[in-house]
């Protein structure tokens, strides 16, 4: 672990004097092409620097907002559009923040206006998140009990909760993190997925929701525009979710890669593209019924959150499987367990000796 956050400590420092470079291009080059030929060397060094570190934690977060999140907001970057153009007069370590974590500053615009009820909720408080990271401890402290002697499905239902929690977590200490750089108000990553009542309100509305800002102008915007000038504006949903459900298809399966150094076997892109499929499916068979019927939420919740969950045991959970993400998460949570042990041991042991050298100093006055 030593010389893999060595390693971490190279990549972020390499990332964040690459992010200064673009920040000083976006003053001198202007938008369009010449901007974009002047950033790509920096989107080829963001996928090739994830490939420096291994292990899931550090190697998965790095890829996720490096490889992913940061070059496409460069690349909207170089068009004078998305986050990192959303204010010219940005600071560099806003800039930087903003760049390579997976935030997205509201505007004053919408820190002035009153939040409706689903802003509120999306806006969590330290203890939910204290509750949820005891949750998730205590999903690590059972891991050799469960695996051994509960049912392989029932494991998996625990994977599920142990990826979402875990996945909300390093999120919302991301976001802290910018918060304390910037000191402004972040919009929530995370809006309670499991509440979902379709596919298009878990995908759109809920589940990780700075990808969805990023993949919005980057991929489903342009493909709605182009397929409107070919097939009209009551079609051209269809192949603008297709579209978009491909692409993160592809990103997963890089960041599978980063993960497991494996030849791809595309059961994720399955997994996306039969969801982006269904969502379509659920698109049109909402606009065909145009409010007539509708099912109970807890029905509506129930099959959703059902219908994510069998498709991710079927096809996103063996690729995992498959380069033993879970034995090395937990083997890492191990490594983690005992560093703060011997430290805390070091530590206590110190405070022993400066205290019995202080009453032994102190008896003979």
């Amino acid at each position: 672990m030593e010389g893999e956050m060595i390693s971490f400590v190279k990549v972020w420092l390499t990332a964040y004097a690459s992010l200064f470079y673009c920040y000083v291009v976006g003053k001198l080059v202007p938008k369009g092409i010449p901007r974009l030929l002047a950033i790509c060397p920096v989107v080829f060094l963001f996928l090739f620097l994830p490939l420096n570190l291994s292990s899931m934690h550090l190697g998965g977060t790095t890829s996720f907002f490096l490889a992913w999140l940061a070059n496409f907001k460069l690349l909207l970057f170089a068009f004078s559009k998305g986050p990192l153009s959303a204010d010219p007069s940005v600071s560099p370590a806003r800039f930087v923040a903003v760049a390579c974590l997976p935030i997205k500053i509201q505007s004053q615009q919408q820190q002035q206006q009153p939040q409706n009820p689903r802003k509120k909720r999306g806006q969590k408080s330290l203890l939910h998140y204290s509750i949820k990271g005891l949750i998730l401890a205590l999903l690590v402290r059972a891991h050799d009990y469960y695996t051994h002697f509960w049912p392989e499905n029932l494991v998996l239902i625990l994977y599920s909760f142990h990826i979402y929690l875990c996945l909300e977590i390093i999120l919302a200490v991301a976001a802290a993190l910018a918060r304390a750089v910037s000191g402004v108000e972040l919009e929530p990553q995370f809006d309670e997925p499991y509440l979902s009542t379709s596919l298009q309100d878990f995908w759109g509305r809920r589940w990780n929701l700075m990808v969805t800002g990023i993949l919005r102008p980057t991929v489903y915007e342009p493909v709605l525009d182009a397929a409107t000038r070919v097939v009209g504006r009551k079609w051209a949903l269809l192949p603008a979710v297709m579209g978009t459900f491909a692409v993160s298809a592809v990103m997963h399966e890089l960041i599978f890669f980063y993960l497991g150094r494996l030849k791809p076997t595309w059961e994720i892109t399955c997994f996306f593209v039969l969801h982006g499929a269904c969502l379509a499916a659920e698109i049109g068979l909402k606009k065909a019924l145009t409010g007539k019927f509708r099912l109970p939420r807890i029905v509506s919740s129930f099959l959703t959150v059902g219908f994510v969950m069998v498709t991710g045991f079927w096809l996103f959970f063996p690729p995992l499987l498959r380069f033993q993400a879970d034995v090395r998460a937990f083997e890492e949570y191990a490594a983690v367990g005992a560093f703060v042990k011997n430290v805390g041991g070091a530590f206590t042991f110190k405070t022993v000796i400066n205290a019995t050298r202080l009453t032994m100093y102190t008896s003979r006055l």
